[in-house]
This record gives structure tokens, C-alpha cells and sequence, in this order.
């Protein structure tokens, strides 16, 4: 959870009627009874992808690229006619990204990713997800 602040009040400890796990149990009531009335958004992890392929392949790669939720932030010539593709793809599109690649560069693409930022998940997927977690 990000963004929230809950604030405990009237709250003293004594000796006889007070147990170590009195305010913990009252912010976690806290936090639950806030997060009841809050706008909540699933947030996702985003990576930053290189993509260095052979130039041939750059314009199937990008449109691959943008099928898994990427968004193409640039592209450089590396010469000896290869290309470095940077894009940011959330997490979780990545997850069989290595075979598709390796099919539409025929083997001769590689890529790396870096954690970059968390996003609020789009709504039709959070609904899914949701709605699993809850069967």
C-alpha cells in the first residue's frame, strides 16, 4: 500500500491492562477499516527492457514490444547492423518474452531488465485478478 496514513488516538499503555501486542493489533484494525472506505489500486512492477537485435528484425521486435504493454522510449544503432531497443514492459508480460523473441529474431536477439517503478495496473486486468483471488 502506498499513499495511506493511519493515526491512532486515545491510545495509553499501562502496566496491568496493556499487552506488546495491544498497538499493533489496533493500527492493523486501523489499516483494514481504511482501506474499506479507500480507492484502491493494484500496482504492478514495471521493467526497463534493452532489446539488442539485428536491425532487420527491429520493426516486428517493436510491435512485440507494444503487444506486451510496452511503451518504446528509444532506439540506438550499435553498429555491424544491430540495435538497441529500450522500452518499459510491466513485469509480468516478461514472463515468456526470452522464447517469443528468440523466435521473431530467429535466435539472434538478446534482452535485459531492470526493476524500474511500480503503475497502477489497467482496470480490466486488476478486475480479473481480483475476481481470481477471490474464488
Amino acid at each position: 500500500m502506498t499513499d495511506i496514513r493511519v493515526t491512532l488516538v486515545d491510545g495509553k499503555a499501562h502496566s496491568v491492562d496493556s499487552s506488546d501486542m495491544a498497538f499493533p493489533l489496533a493500527g492493523a484494525l486501523a489499516l483494514k477499516e481504511a482501506a474499506k472506505t479507500a480507492r484502491v489500486h493494484l500496482l504492478e512492477p514495471v521493467d526497463e527492457v534493452s532489446v539488442l537485435i539485428p536491425d532487420a528484425y527491429v520493426g516486428a521486435v517493436m510491435s512485440d514490444l507494444s503487444t506486451h504493454r510496452g511503451r518504446v522510449s528509444g532506439t540506438e544503432p550499435m553498429g555491424s547492423g544491430r540495435t538497441l531497443i529500450k522500452a518499459e514492459v510491466p513485469r509480468i508480460e516478461l514472463s515468456r518474452y526470452a522464447i517469443g523473441l528468440r523466435s521473431l529474431s530467429h535466435g539472434a536477439g538478446a534482452f535485459s531488465h531492470t526493476y524500474l517503478r511500480h503503475e497502477p495496473m489497467p482496470s480490466h486486468l486488476a478486475t480479473t485478478i481480483h475476481q481470481d483471488a477471490a474464488e
